[in-house]
């Protein structure tokens, strides 16, 4: 940690990476360190090459002045994202910060580094996402001590809680309604399956992440332990979302495509071009053997 000081200290513009705009935990750890480097008096930049952004994280300080575009006098780059050198589009340093918000708080409080409402509200944001409003397994005292103590540092606690766990717009409702109307059970309740046509995405206005969200609620049914969304894209593609309760591997689900793992839920595309129905019937069948 503190070699990566002395790279701050000897930066003259430093870039802060985010890979999406939709994540309240990395959005929330780069804003909290882009605070940090403003108290420095540095030269900052945050990039995200997505062009739209989560509503639910709109709020996060900074967010609005995120761009989508590498400055060019960048000699030093912060990801929050796992990112490859090659990514970066001018030669620079790269440091990969990947770490939840309590490791980031420590960092703050090992170095000294003064919390003001910003940081606190940034790194706040990031915990009740990462802990699933607190309700994740792995909490612990530590946990809540760091909530208490973001409150006391002047976290708007009930800012993050609405926007983060409450805050839906329209399309998303739409979508929602779609997606549990449809939505059938197998074995026994166990398996919710969804499946989302490029159409219902159009036709709802609503976006990918909604969909998700709404594919974790279904795991608060009675029963359910596994959930199961296949979304159509609009090249005909399907995208696999698979997601699970704590008792459930969803890796071993998942082991032979190369997917991708955000919390409780893997994500991966089928490269061949099968309808909505056989890729339900093809996951079913790989569920099955893992249940």
């Amino acid at each position: 940690m503190n070699e990566i000081l002395k790279k701050i200290d000897s930066a003259t513009h430093i870039v802060i990476l985010s890979h999406n705009c939709f994540d309240a935990h990395s959005i929330g750890n780069a804003s909290a360190f882009y605070t940090f480097l403003l108290q420095k008096h540095k030269k900052v930049s945050w990039v995200c090459k997505t062009s739209n952004t989560n509503h639910r994280i709109s709020f996060i300080p900074w967010v609005q002045d995120i761009k989508n575009s590498f400055p060019k006098s960048a000699d030093l780059a912060i990801s929050f994202d796992s990112t490859n050198k090659e990514h970066l589009e001018i030669e620079c340093e790269l440091i990969n910060f990947i770490s939840k918000s309590e490791v980031l708080y420590q960092f703050f409080k090992d170095h000294k580094i003064k919390i003001n409402q910003k940081i606190a509200t940034a790194l706040y944001s990031g915990l009740l996402y990462e802990t699933d409003g607190f309700l994740s397994d792995e909490l612990c005292g530590t946990t809540f001590a760091m909530a208490k103590e973001l409150i006391e540092y002047g976290a708007d606690f009930k800012l993050c809680n609405k926007n983060i766990m409450k805050s839906i717009t329209l399309g998303a409702l739409r979508l929602k309604a779609t997606m549990f109307k449809n939505m059938s059970l197998y074995y026994d309740a166990k398996v919710a399956t969804f499946c989302v046509s490029d159409e219902d995405m159009r036709a709802s206005g609503a976006t990918a992440f909604d969909a998700q969200a709404a594919l974790h609620e279904s795991l608060f049914l009675p029963h359910t332990e596994i959930a199961l969304l296949l979304m159509q894209k609009s090249n005909f593609k399907i995208k696999c979302f698979v997601c699970c309760a704590s008792e459930v591997n969803c890796e071993k689900i998942v082991s032979n495509f190369d997917a991708t793992t955000d919390k409780s839920c893997s994500s991966f595309t089928l490269n061949d071009l099968v309808s909505l129905d056989e890729a339900k019937e093809f996951m079913l069948n790989l569920i099955k053997k893992e249940m």
